[in-house]
């Protein structure tokens, strides 16, 4: 099974075939709290960065949904100053990439943008929400995988490797605060392409 092929799996229809519950985008809300014990009690710090993983469907009506998407984070970016980006990786995903240096405000774009999504019927077409972090070990990530409903962590070392341990204790720290995904076989790492820094690059 290639890269590709194992994403579709874990962020796709079998995701979404063995989902114990519905996908719900308030569920990103958890994050208002959870970025909080990332820094008081973990030491990781927000790196006002996050974005959101959507497939792609070829359509007149799909590219309206994108548009209506952008124009909305349009429409927001003067009250909240969250900025924003859609790009393609390397994997032929697309993103809804977003910066906000308050967190509170990066989390609200990022449901903004989910939710209409789902308002224009396509919400199996979202993949995954993912919130970037980092402490003086390098970088860490929070995703939300909306075919499956919950959340993992992802902490990427250099060579293609995962910190199982950090990972492992981002899991306990969090238990209670996120709904966080108990079968491990989903904690998809999402790697960004050899240039890239972070997953959607």
């Amino acid at each position: 099974m290639g890269l590709l092929d194992g994403l579709r799996a874990i962020l796709g229809s079998r995701a979404e075939a063995d989902a114990g519950r519905d996908a719900d985008p308030d569920d990103l809300f958890g994050m208002s709290t959870a970025y909080l014990t990332m820094q008081a009690d973990l030491g990781y710090e927000s790196l006002d960065v996050g974005a959101l993983c959507f497939s792609g469907v070829d359509s007149a009506d799909f590219r309206d949904a994108v548009d209506e998407v952008e124009a909305i984070l349009e429409a927001g970016r003067e009250e909240t100053g969250t900025e924003f980006s859609v790009t393609s990786d390397d994997h032929g995903y697309h993103w809804v990439v977003l910066a906000d240096d308050d967190p509170e405000d990066l989390i609200t774009s990022m449901h903004f943008a989910a939710d209409t999504f789902i308002e224009h019927g396509y919400g199996s077409r979202l993949l995954a929400a993912v919130f970037a972090y980092e402490n003086r070990d390098g970088p860490a990530y929070w995703i939300y995988s909306f075919r499956r409903g919950r959340f993992y962590p992802f902490v990427p070392l250099s060579g293609r490797e995962r910190d199982s341990s950090a990972e492992f204790t981002l899991e306990s720290a969090l238990d209670g605060e996120l709904e966080i995904e108990r079968e491990k076989e989903y904690w998809y790492p999402l790697w960004p392409s050899e240039s890239g820094t972070h997953p959607w690059e």
